[in-house]
């Protein structure tokens, strides 16, 4: 009985925090239907990218009377920066890199352009949440190509022994295909699918515990309540090999539904994200219209209409906090000298890392309450991509928009230990995994763009201390050795590719590749991760979820992006909406979700007058 007296009173506590959120403070009227506007002609000239997305810092183009100052401008900086500024606040977003965007900035070589770390996206399809946010963000600017419906394919084993496995998208596509594969395994799979739509509808209640107090979280850890709200904590807190050697024995289907690599071994994974990672893709694949730059180009202007500015080759040295410990702003770095940017609010795109380990002073770091955040997390894998040039269009080299993930072992546990173990003397001729993409080949306006010219990205893990020697080096400037073990790591993948695409073996026209080093100086990464703090099991387990919110103990401080959620573009987005929630003290979610409520019955309303 006591059991549901606790579940009737933990229902009112929450009940009674939304009604707070939503009757206290001053509401903004954040997202809107008229703010959307037919998508603009692609716009291609280089000038005029040029002065959005590589605008310089200078102080007379800080905006006065500034609400908020962002640090980095990848994806969760730019949403938090775009929701305040369509809330009235003037804000403005610093980037350390000569370009904004973050892992969607593009860059070119030789002719050739290559996306860093959008490779494909889902849940795009029409009135999606995500797409609701995304053109909210963007005035509906931002367009898509959905790609083909076979999007991934998955090779396992050694050559000469390789299995090969279709990932489809669709409602029902996805598992029917995969019982064609696995005959024998319908029960498996059906329970794998169940539990990843479970994960996928339950998981707003996970991103509910960065919203309501620390102490309401505890008392429904502390009584067991939050795994009577929803079996989806448990599926969060459960490792993925557990899960899955319980529905099924079979080692090639086991890796299939953890082929999604970002660096942590299965057995040391939330099985909920690696189930939402899948089922980020069942409703189809999709890849931005004129690449991955056009996120920053498109969210950028929203910014600017409410006063505000993105400035590159911004790098913050320091957060300012006065004697009362609050931030009044930050420090950039012009020439030898600190330029103070002054704003009540500070939000940090920098990593939970960089945030509180570089920006703040000495004592601030020491606090317990911060080296208590800290300690839940660490730092994940770093990640090392090979860029490849080719000559001629997809349709001459027969490429296809379908990715490829390949793998030397269907034991993933076992092969990504045994790598991750690995010395750097170790690594060649032992890379056991990488990632395959065209992406020239999933954007219709790439041959307009650059004729004649189609582009590979290579992708594998690699980690940190294989390349720590270099620490501190300067780009271009890491001496022989350093260079030799680059390209002799970026021929590897190369040459495995090549046994998958061997028409292209007389094709390549220049082979680039990037390091975590690359990725520490490109992206202010720490230690070359490209996906924020490790998502390993502990950080899905409820304490670390709520403490990782967009609030810090630093008053005026906030976090935003893929640590304040999860890895990825949507991550990243998702981290932006929490942080401009907790800035805002309105939980947009709200207001998002009832837009899309509007749109979905006005989209129902016009099929029914049609017929």
């Amino acid at each position: 009985m006591w059991w549901w007296l606790l579940g009737i009173l933990s229902c009112v506590l929450l009940a009674a925090v939304v009604i707070f959120f939503l009757t206290t403070g001053q509401r903004y009227q954040v997202f809107s239907e008229k703010c959307l506007r037919p998508p603009g002609p692609l716009v291609s000239d280089s000038k005029q990218r040029d002065e959005r997305l590589k605008r310089g810092f200078r102080v007379d183009r800080v905006p006065p009377a500034l609400d908020a100052v962002v640090i980095g401008s990848g994806v969760g900086g730019l949403t938090a920066a775009a929701l305040l500024s369509k809330a009235g606040k003037r804000v403005v977003v610093l980037e350390q890199h000569d370009q904004a965007g973050g892992c969607t900035h593009t860059f070119q070589n030789k002719g050739f352009e290559f996306d860093v770390g959008i490779h494909y996206l889902g849940q795009l399809h029409e009135n999606s949440l995500l797409r609701v946010a995304l053109d909210q963000i963007t005035e509906g600017q931002l367009q898509f190509t959905r790609l083909e419906q076979h999007f991934d394919t998955l090779v396992l084993g050694q050559p000469g022994q390789r299995r090969e496995y279709h990932i489809h998208a669709g409602k029902t596509e996805m598992a029917e295909n995969l019982k064609k594969q696995f005959p024998g395994e319908e029960e498996a799979i059906d329970e794998f699918m169940r539990l990843m739509k479970l994960a996928a509808r339950r998981t707003p209640l996970i991103a509910t515990l960065k919203l309501i107090p620390y102490w309401l979280v505890n008392f429904l850890v502390r009584t067991g309540l939050l795994d009577r709200i929803s079996s989806v904590f448990r599926l969060a807190t459960t490792n993925h090999s557990e899960i899955m050697s319980r529905l099924t024995q079979n080692k090639d289907l086991q890796a299939l539904s953890a082929y999604l690599f970002y660096g942590v071994p299965p057995k040391e994974s939330s099985f909920l994200i690696n189930a939402l990672l899948l089922h980020h893709y069942k409703r189809g694949a999709y890849y931005p219209r004129g690449g991955a730059s056009e996120f920053a180009f498109h969210i950028i202007p929203v910014i600017q209409q409410a006063g505000g500015a993105v400035l590159v080759r911004a790098p913050v040295q320091r957060i300012l906090l006065n004697k009362q410990g609050k931030t009044y702003g930050v420090t950039v770095l012009k020439g030898q000298e600190e330029i103070q940017v002054n704003a009540p609010i500070v939000i940090s795109n920098a990593g939970i890392f960089n945030t509180f380990q570089r920006f703040l002073p000495r004592h601030i770091q020491d606090e317990p309450e911060i080296q208590s955040l800290l300690g839940m997390v660490r730092h994940g894998m770093g990640s090392f991509l090979v860029f490849v040039g080719l000559d001629g269009t997809k349709e001459e080299l027969g490429i296809v928009s379908t990715n490829f993930w390949m793998y030397k072992d269907n034991d993933l546990d076992s092969l990504m230990e045994q790598y991750s173990s690995l010395s750097r003397e170790q690594v060649l001729g032992n890379i056991p995994m990488m990632f395959i993409t065209f992406p020239s080949a999933k954007d219709p306006t790439a041959n307009i763009r650059h004729p004649g010219k189609s582009c590979m990205t290579l992708l594998t893990m690699a980690r940190y201390e294989w390349f720590e020697e270099w620490e501190g080096t300067k780009l271009g400037k890491r001496g022989q050795d350093y260079i030799d073990l680059k390209n002799s790591m970026a021929q590897e993948l190369l040459d495995w590719a090549l046994t998958i695409f061997p028409q292209l073996q007389d094709k390549v026209v220049m082979v680039d590749a990037a390091t975590p080093l690359t990725n520490v100086h490109y992206l202010g990464a720490p230690r070359g991760e490209m996906y924020g703090a490790e998502h390993n099991l502990e950080r899905f387990n409820p304490e670390t979820i709520a403490r990782t919110r967009a609030q810090t103990p630093i008053n005026g401080l906030y976090l935003t992006g893929q640590d304040v959620f999860c890895n990825g573009m949507a991550g990243a987005l998702h981290g932006g909406l929490l942080c401009a929630s907790a800035v805002l003290n309105q939980i947009l979610y709200i207001d998002l979700l009832a837009l899309k409520n509007r749109l979905k019955n006005k989209q129902a309303s016009h099929k029914l007058t049609r017929k």
